[in-house]
């Protein structure tokens, strides 16, 4: 019985020897929650559950790692990488994940970057100095904490 239907079964699977990021993939192009894993001949060898498959993708883009983040949204063809990591490294700081991807809501190409300092004041204000949109960023920001200082400063002034 199984046989008959068994040409209505779609064959979703990853070979054993592939890249986790295909199973990433699989996963996510039909919605499972769990990828499974075949050898040569089409046998069963196991199983990837998607909470692992996330847990690597994170290993593998660094989200778990010290540092800031900044989003810059461009022209594809403004692209440099070696324009990005001078501008980076010039303020004294490393590039530990770099990451591109396709906005099709605004058609903009979409830079994420992953610094190793969470200072990155500085770093912002470089790319925003050489036209570059800075769409979103996080880290600590040094002109906002000595703002919120002198703030402070003032209203203990005014108190007295």
């Amino acid at each position: 019985l199984l046989e008959t239907i068994s040409t209505h079964f779609s064959k979703v699977s990853v070979h054993g020897n592939m890249h986790f990021i295909d199973a990433v993939q699989t996963a996510n192009d039909y919605h499972l929650s769990v990828v499974p894993v075949v050898e040569k001949d089409s046998d069963y060898s196991g199983v990837i559950l998607v909470p692992e498959l996330l847990r690597q993708l994170g290993k593998i883009t660094g989200a778990s790692d010290p540092g800031g983040l900044i989003v810059l949204e461009m022209e594809q063809r403004s692209f440099s990488f070696a324009e990005i990591s001078k501008l980076i490294e010039t303020n004294d700081a490393q590039i530990t994940q770099l990451n591109t991807s396709w906005d099709n809501t605004t058609d903009s190409f979409i830079v994420t970057i992953k610094i190793n300092k969470f200072e990155i004041s500085d770093i912002v204000a470089t790319f925003q100095r050489y036209d570059y949109q800075v769409r979103y960023y996080f880290g600590e920001e040094l002109y906002e904490n000595e703002l919120k200082d002198n703030y402070d400063h003032l209203m203990n002034y005014l108190s007295i």
